[in-house]
C-alpha cells in the first residue's frame, strides 16, 4: 500500500528513504492505486542525462482529464471543482460543479475539434482569469491537443514570438480583461500578433468585458455561440504516457524565451502527490492559489494537481490592491479558504500596509500558507505567520521551477518544522545535490553550493519545443549526469535547505563569491525598506562591487539619505560582513518586475554598469515606466 498522504515526520522520512531507494517501485505503487488507466506501462522508467531523455511509464496509455474529472462524477459530481471569483467584488462568485464542468470541458472539446483541431496540434491560450481559461486547457487534454497558455498581460510581441515558436494552429482568447479598475484589450492584441504570424487559422473570442472588437471574416469567431450548439459528450482521446501535454514558454537568459515540454502520465501523478502533500489538502477544504493560470504554478496547482485530487480550487481575476489591500483577505473569509498559495512579492507588497487591512477580516479558516516563485525573505516570512497565519498555520515555502513541473523542496505542513527563509527538506523522491566550481558534490550540511537533481522525477520537462540541444545546454552540460537548476543553496546543520538565488546572481567582490539573496535580506529588515535587488558593477580595484537598488517604504520619513545609507550598509556589515557593504545605493519609486513578481535583475545589471544602450525589451514588464526613473537617477 503506498503512502498517498504522509501525516507525521517519522513517515516522511520512511517515505522519503523508499522513494529514493527504489524510485520506480515506488512511482510505480502511486500510479497504480491513484490513477485510472487505459493501458498500463511496459516500463515505469528509462533514462539517460547525457542525451539526455527520461520516460516515465513507458507504454502506458491514458487522459488526464479522465483523471481530472470523470472519476470523479460519481461520488463528487455535485461538489464545487472549480470557484471563481471576479475583479469586481460585487459581481456573482461562479460555482462550477464536477457534473458541471465535465459537460463545459466536452462541450468546449467538441468545438475544437469542429474548427479543425485535432491530436497533437498546438493551442494558444491567451485568455484572462475566467473559468473558460481552465476549461480550454482541460478541452485541449481531452483531444490530445497541445495547449500553450501565454499570460494574458505578455504584448502582442512576446505573444506572437510564442505562437511562432510552437507553430499554433489557434488563438483562443477574450474581447478583454478586468485588472483592477482597468480594462486590457486582449482582441486587439491578439490582432496584432497575428500580423506577424502565419500558422493560425482560428481565433476563438470569449465575451468579457462586452467591448467593441473587430473580428475577421473566416478567422474569428464568438465562442459562445459554438459551445452553444456543441455536444456535452466528447470521448477522451488515448494519449501515450509521454505525449506531450502542454508548451509553457520561460524567460531564457538569451532573450530568446524557452518553451518547455511537458508530457502526459509523470506530470499528472507528480503534481497530484505533491498538491495532496505539500498542502495536506483533505476532502472539504477550499483551496486557493493566487497565480495566474499562465504560469507553471497555475497550470499545476490551480487546475492539474487539485482536480486529480477532487479538489476545490479557486481562480480569482482581480489583483490584491482593488478595491483596496484587503481583498485577499475579504475572499479568504467569504469562501473560508483553508489553504493559501501567493508569491513573496504579493507579501511584502500587503506587508507595506501593516494589518489595518487585514484586522478587518476572520482569517480562522486558514489552516496552510504557502510560497512560490522566489526566495522569501525574514521579514514578510515573519508578518505572513504572524499576521495572516496568526502562528498556527505552516508556511510551506516552495521551491521549484517551470522545468521541474511541481514542488521539489518544501515543508509539508505539520509534518516538517519550519524555518524561516529555509525550503527545509526534499520533496518525495527528489534527490538534490550541491556542487562546487569543478563540479564535485558536497558531502555534509553546513555547505553552499550549485543546486543539482541527480535523479530523475517525473514531472520533469521533456525538452525544450524544436529545441533539445538548447535544452542540453542550458540544464545538463554544467555538470556530468546531473540536471542544473541555475539556483545556488546552502544546506544548514540539519540539512535543511535554503536557496540563494541564481548563480548568475553570485557577484565576485574581491575574490570573494557573494549571493545576493542573503544581502537583500539583511536590507530590507530595516524598518525603511520595501523592497532591495543588488547587482554587479564594474570596479577598479575590487573587480566587482554592490550596486543597490532600493524602494523605501515612505520616501517623506526619511529626508536625510546619507544616514540612511549608512545604516543600510552597518545592517549589512552585522549581518554579512563588512565584505558585503554596497559601494552605491540608489532609492527607486519601484523595480522593474516580470508580470510573475520576479526583478529583472538583467536590465539593473545594465543600468548600474551603465550599458543603457542595450537594455533590451520593456515591453513585458510589469511595470516598464520605473526603467526611464532609475535610468534617470542612477549613480
Amino acid at each position: 500500500m503506498s503512502n498517498y498522504h504522509i501525516k507525521n515526520f517519522p513517515e516522511y522520512y520512511h517515505v522519503y528513504r523508499n522513494s529514493v531507494r527504489n524510485p520506480a517501485l515506488f512511482w510505480e505503487e502511486i500510479a497504480e492505486e491513484h490513477f485510472i488507466w487505459k493501458k498500463k506501462w511496459d516500463k515505469v522508467l528509462s533514462w539517460d542525462f547525457t542525451k539526455p531523455e527520461v520516460k516515465w511509464f513507458d507504454g502506458a496509455k491514458l487522459n488526464i482529464t479522465e483523471n481530472c474529472i470523470d472519476r470523479h462524477l460519481a461520488t463528487r459530481g455535485n461538489k464545487t471543482a472549480i470557484l471563481f471569483e471576479p475583479n469586481n467584488p460585487n459581481e456573482p462568485s461562479e460555482h462550477i460543479t464536477y457534473n458541471q464542468l465535465y459537460k463545459r470541458v466536452n462541450q468546449f472539446a467538441n468545438v475544437l475539434k469542429t474548427q479543425g483541431i485535432k491530436k497533437g496540434d498546438r493551442v494558444c491560450i491567451y485568455v484572462p482569469m475566467i473559468p473558460e481559461l481552465a476549461i480550454a486547457v482541460l478541452a485541449c487534454a481531452r483531444i490530445g491537443a497541445i495547449h500553450s497558455v501565454v499570460f494574458a498581460g505578455f504584448s502582442s510581441t512576446a505573444l506572437a514570438t510564442r505562437i511562432n515558436d510552437a507553430d499554433c494552429k489557434m488563438v483562443i482568447t477574450a474581447d478583454g480583461s478586468f485588472r483592477g479598475d482597468k480594462t486590457i484589450d486582449l482582441k486587439g492584441i491578439v490582432d496584432d500578433a497575428l500580423e506577424h504570424c502565419t500558422s493560425v487559422k482560428k481565433v476563438l473570442v470569449a465575451k468579457r468585458i462586452n467591448s467593441n472588437v473587430t473580428m475577421k471574416a473566416g478567422r474569428d469567431f464568438w465562442l459562445q455561440p459554438l459551445l452553444d450548439k456543441a455536444s456535452d459528450d466528447c470521448e477522451a482521446a488515448e494519449m501515450d504516457a509521454e505525449d506531450p501535454l502542454f508548451i509553457l514558454y520561460t524567460s531564457g537568459s538569451t532573450g530568446m524565451p524557452k518553451g518547455m515540454v511537458h508530457t502526459t502520465a509523470g506530470y499528472m501523478i507528480y503534481t497530484a502527490y505533491t498538491f495532496k502533500n505539500a498542502f495536506q489538502y483533505k476532502e472539504n477544504d477550499v483551496y486557493w492559489c493566487t497565480a495566474d493560470i499562465g504560469w507553471i504554478t497555475g497550470h499545476s496547482y490551480i487546475v492539474y494537481g487539485p482536480l486529480a485530487n477532487g479538489a476545490t480550487t479557486v481562480m480569482f481575476e482581480g489583483v490584491p490592491s482593488y478595491p483596496d489591500f484587503g481583498r485577499f483577505w475579504q475572499i479568504v473569509e467569504k469562501h473560508k479558504i483553508t489553504q493559501f498559495y501567493t508569491a513573496p512579492t504579493a507579501i511584502r507588497a500587503l506587508a507595506k500596509h501593516g494589518t489595518t487591512f487585514v484586522d478587518t477580516y476572520d482569517l480562522s479558516s486558514l489552516k496552510v500558507l504557502g510560497s512560490v516563485g522566489e526566495p522569501i525573505n525574514e521579514e514578510a516570512w515573519h508578518w505572513y505567520n504572524d499576521s495572516i497565519g496568526k502562528k498556527k498555520s505552516p508556511i510551506v515555502d516552495t521551491w521549484w521551477q517551470t522545468e521541474t513541473g511541481g514542488i521539489m523542496i518544501t515543508p509539508i505542513p505539520f509534518v516538517t518544522p519550519t524555518k524561516p527563509t529555509y525550503a527545509t527538506l526534499p520533496f518525495i523522491g527528489i534527490q538534490p545535490a550541491l556542487l562546487d566550481e569543478n563540479g564535485k558534490e558536497i558531502e555534509g550540511n553546513q555547505v553552499e553550493g550549485k543546486l543539482c537533481i541527480k535523479y530523475p522525477w517525473p514531472s520533469m520537462a521533456r525538452t525544450i519545443w524544436g529545441n533539445h540541444k538548447r535544452y542540453k545546454d542550458t540544464y545538463f552540460s554544467a555538470f556530468e549526469n546531473m540536471y542544473f537548476t541555475g539556483d545556488g543553496a546552502l544546506r544548514d546543520e540539519v540539512g535543511y535547505y535554503r536557496i540563494t538565488g541564481r548563480v548568475d546572481d553570485v557577484i565576485i567582490v574581491s575574490g570573494h563569491n557573494l549571493g545576493t539573496a542573503p544581502i537583500e535580506d539583511a536590507i530590507n529588515e530595516h524598518q525603511a525598506v520595501a523592497e532591495s535587488a543588488i547587482v554587479g558593477f564594474p570596479h577598479d580595484i575590487k573587480g566587482s562591487a554592490l550596486y543597490g537598488f532600493i524602494t523605501l517604504k515612505d520616501v517623506s520619513d526619511y529626508r536625510d539619505h546619507d544616514n540612511l545609507r549608512k545604516e543600510i550598509n552597518q545592517l549589512i556589515s552585522d549581518k554579512i560582513g563588512p565584505i558585503a557593504k554596497l559601494d552605491k545605493i540608489q532609492f527607486t519609486a519601484g523595480l522593474p518586475k516580470t508580470r510573475s513578481g520576479k526583478i529583472m535583475r538583467r536590465i539593473l545589471r545594465k543600468i548600474a554598469s551603465k550599458d543603457t544602450a542595450n537594455i533590451g525589451d520593456t515591453s513585458t514588464l510589469l511595470n516598464p515606466e520605473c526603467v526611464q526613473e532609475i535610468m534617470d537617477n542612477s549613480l
